[in-house]
């Protein structure tokens, strides 16, 4: 048994909050051509650089060919303007050809020059764009979604995967307006999830400096710690903010019996007699203990163990 206490602590309000990744993000193709290679699949852990995708790159690579191919005529036909120009000065000096025939040979060799720095350019182009059809993960994280299949068509701007980062996730909370300058003030959250029966401390608190005018509510979001685990964007999660100090009659949460609609504790009377007693509970408490509004007073006992306690009460 324990005893149902009346202490003073923190006074909490919660709300509904979804759980979100920091980064997550969808990569889409920069160029046109099938998909040849899918090196991973939902669920799968990626590192940072590995290859995720590959796209033919077949026409990138004779794009890359003919922009070489053109660098290599480009270079020769520089080296000929400036053999002509080198030339040209000679003459110049010996009398033979005008000033008006040097300064063509000079206009000639550097159209030559800036051909070839035109070309090489245009070939850097292009060995960028072939190296777009070997696609990589930015960041290591789990793919979340899958857009293409083996052997479709990719073209600029389509979606290939999408994933995120496991190890940075905050929750996001929907708050009233009237609730968020007493959640700054006491500076404290905690987050439960439902689904893993689980509470993590909160690592920062921001309020998102934009609020709903529809229904005058904002947006905070709570950082978790990286150790988190067992979670992914999109879980439901509850966010418990503290907003003030307040007595409170809190009992263990392993006490309390949920039996359909009814929600109680057995008591623990004279003659160690355990009766069962419906009980109505409030949002505070934390993992271990849970406040009661209605249904008990301070210092009565209550069984830890309900179940054996209602086999073992009469009628029970």
């Amino acid at each position: 048994t324990a005893a149902v206490e009346l202490r003073d602590g923190e006074l909490p309000t919660s709300a509904e909050a979804v759980m979100e990744a920091v980064r997550q993000s969808t990569v889409s193709a920069q160029i046109s051509g099938r998909v040849v290679e899918l090196r991973f699949d939902v669920g799968d852990y990626v590192r940072k650089g590995d290859v995720i995708v590959r796209i033919d790159e077949r026409s990138a690579a004779r794009a890359l060919e003919a922009s070489e191919a053109q660098v290599v005529e480009a270079q020769a036909g520089l080296v000929n303007a400036r053999a002509q120009y080198e030339r040209s000065k000679q003459l110049l000096s010996q009398k033979f050809i005008s000033q008006a025939a040097l300064d063509q040979a000079e206009a000639a060799y550097k159209a030559a020059q800036a051909r070839v720095s035109a070309l090489v350019a245009g070939a850097g182009a292009a060995a960028t764009e072939r190296s777009f059809a070997t696609v990589i993960a930015p960041y290591s994280g789990v793919v979340s979604a899958r857009h293409v299949e083996l052997g479709e068509m990719a073209t600029p701007g389509r979606p290939l995967m999408t994933g995120f980062d496991p190890s940075t996730l905050r929750v996001v909370a929907t708050v009233p307006q009237a609730q968020v300058a007493a959640i700054q003030a006491g500076g404290k959250a905690r987050i439960e999830i439902p689904s893993l029966g689980r509470w993590v401390d909160v690592k920062s608190m921001t309020v998102v400096p934009q609020a709903d005018p529809r229904t005058h509510t904002s947006r905070i979001r709570l950082d978790l710690p990286a150790e988190v685990r067992g979670v992914v964007p999109g879980v439901y999660a509850r966010a418990h903010f503290v907003v003030g100090k307040a007595p409170r009659l809190l009992v263990p949460r392993t006490a309390v019996l949920r039996r359909s609609e009814v929600t109680g504790v057995y008591v623990v009377g004279p003659g160690n007699r355990a009766q069962l007693r419906q009980v109505r509970l409030g949002s505070a408490g934390d993992e271990a203990s849970v406040e009661v509004l209605a249904g008990l007073k301070p210092g009565e006992r209550v069984a830890l163990e309900p179940i054996k306690a209602g086999i073992a009460s009469p009628g029970g």
